[in-house]
């Protein structure tokens, strides 16, 4: 049998605003229980919703950055369901005339690139939260529920792409990559932990080329949550196939700890939600200088700046969309970069032991105590052979701690490397006096015992001698 794996996304960005998306309530993550509620967000009779401009403006934005089509004239649906968290029972989305249609977003997978196209980005509210009490968590065997409201009504902007993606990988690069995108624009925190960004995941095994059966996986609460959910799920319709079973179209729950997915409800398709059009809502009809505006803000976006900082500072792949990953982050690189010492050198360095130290404090790169130029100044004492790479470990450690500059940590510390021959030639001479074994050994071709002899030079030194240099001069003295 030839596979082959089908995956669409459908994510969820919650909205930065103030406000609610249709009412004056706060739409601020966490407080007391249904305290940011109204009659408006738990759907009281008699009371009318009223858009929120800044959450179509930020849709709109994020419509534009995906390169999608806005429509000139959208509207709200009422999408009818029942369940315990939604106060309506319907949720006004947008069904069939939506704000935009028809982007595109392109990953880069390092041997190839892959295209994704966004069906649609469009408005619609969040429901409220239910909490299950008992052993399993869910309401499956759950003793009872309660519902917190404060979260219902907060502005969602949905993201559907096509049925583009292959494998898992695909799908979480895809994910990282909108969410990086998201974050440039500056409408959501993306908090994945919060639940300010989500995504339920569409996947179907095609065999020999006929159409697979869809199921949808939710529950996906980190980019390693997808990645496992969907690799699972991919071998588990392969092994199903193989065996001759059936896989039914279904909605199918991510346990994390147990690392499988389980049935959660049959698949509804749109008719079950008897969508119909908002009757107090009026379309939504964008003008087209506000929409024009809009796309004046957008900013470098992650895919274009990773090319170009491989372009213009030589940088590979990987280390470009570190930095990239953040707009913070790659702001910081540009400046660090721009006092004029060795792109490479820099991003390695913020790449990785910076980055290694703002993670373990837990601090971000926008209160990093290391400013753009004292890195610099420590990138330029390597390259001048004033300190070695690994003073400059230490180096920067104190810089992130105490907020000093690194050339005065170097002088505090005395920390300056050894770097005139004359001094080292009589410490390499002492070395080889004290170890005519191990410089018979180097002198008949057994390198090991050029790494001892260095390292009694460092002894001797305290770590100050410039490696380079005291090994040519080794090498130099047994004739090598």
């Amino acid at each position: 049998m030839e596979f082959e794996t089908i995956i669409g996304l459908e994510i969820h960005v919650e909205l930065s605003t103030d406000s609610k998306m249709f009412c004056s309530c706060s739409a601020g993550f966490g407080g007391d229980p249904n305290t940011k509620t109204c009659p408006v967000c738990l759907g009281h009779p008699g009371s009318l919703p009223v858009p929120n401009r800044r959450a179509v403006g930020d849709t709109i934005l994020l419509a534009l950055a995906l390169d999608c089509d806005i429509t000139p004239s959208s509207i709200f649906h009422r999408k009818n369901y029942f369940y315990p968290d939604m106060p309506k029972n319907f949720q006004i989305s947008q069904y069939d005339i939506p704000l935009s249609t028809g982007g595109s977003l392109d990953v880069d997978m390092g041997e190839y690139k892959r295209t994704v196209g966004i069906t649609r980005v469009h408005l619609e509210e969040d429901t409220g939260k239910s909490i299950h009490v008992g052993e399993s968590g869910r309401i499956h065997g759950a003793e009872y529920s309660l519902e917190d409201f404060n979260r219902a009504g907060i502005p969602l902007a949905e993201v559907v792409t096509e049925p583009d993606l292959r494998t898992p990988d695909e799908a979480r690069a895809f994910m990282q990559l909108l969410r990086s995108t998201v974050l440039y624009l500056g409408i959501s925190d993306c908090k994945m932990e919060e639940g300010s960004l989500r995504c339920d995941a569409n996947i179907s095994v095609a065999v020999d080329g006929s159409m697979g059966t869809k199921v949808e996986i939710k529950n996906m609460n980190s980019f390693r949550a997808m990645y496992r959910a969907l690799t699972y799920e991919e071998e588990r319709q392969r092994l199903a196939i193989q065996e001759g079973k059936t896989v039914v179209q279904e909605t199918r729950h991510w346990d994390d700890v147990a690392g499988t997915t389980s049935p959660l409800r049959s698949k509804e398709e749109a008719f079950d939600y008897r969508y119909f059009p908002e009757p107090d809502l009026v379309p939504l009809e964008p003008d087209g200088e506000w929409v024009k505006a809009l796309r004046d803000l957008l900013p470098e976006l992650p895919y274009a700046r990773v090319r170009r900082f491989a372009s213009e500072y030589g940088l590979s792949r990987e280390i470009a969309e570190t930095l990239t990953s953040c707009r913070a982050l790659a702001d910081y690189f540009e400046e660090a970069a721009g006092a004029g010492q060795d792109p490479v050198a820099v991003a390695r360095w913020i790449a990785g032991d910076l980055a290694a130290l703002m993670n373990d404090a837990e601090v971000p790169i926008g209160r990093c105590p290391v400013g753009t130029g004292h890195l610099a100044e420590l990138v330029e004492l390597i390259n001048s052979g004033a300190i070695s790479g690994k003073m400059a470990k230490d180096v920067l450690k104190e810089a992130f701690e105490s907020g000093k500059a690194p050339r005065r940590i170097v002088e505090e510390k005395g920390l300056s490397q050894i770097a005139d021959e004359s001094e080292l030639e009589k410490l390499v001479d002492e070395v080889i006096e004290e170890n005519l074994e191990a410089a018979g050994d180097l002198r008949d071709g057994k390198d090991q015992a050029l790494k001892f002899l260095m390292g009694q030079v460092m002894k001797k030194t305290r770590g100050k001698a410039n490696p380079g240099t005291a090994s040519d001069i080794i090498r130099k003295k047994l004739a090598l």
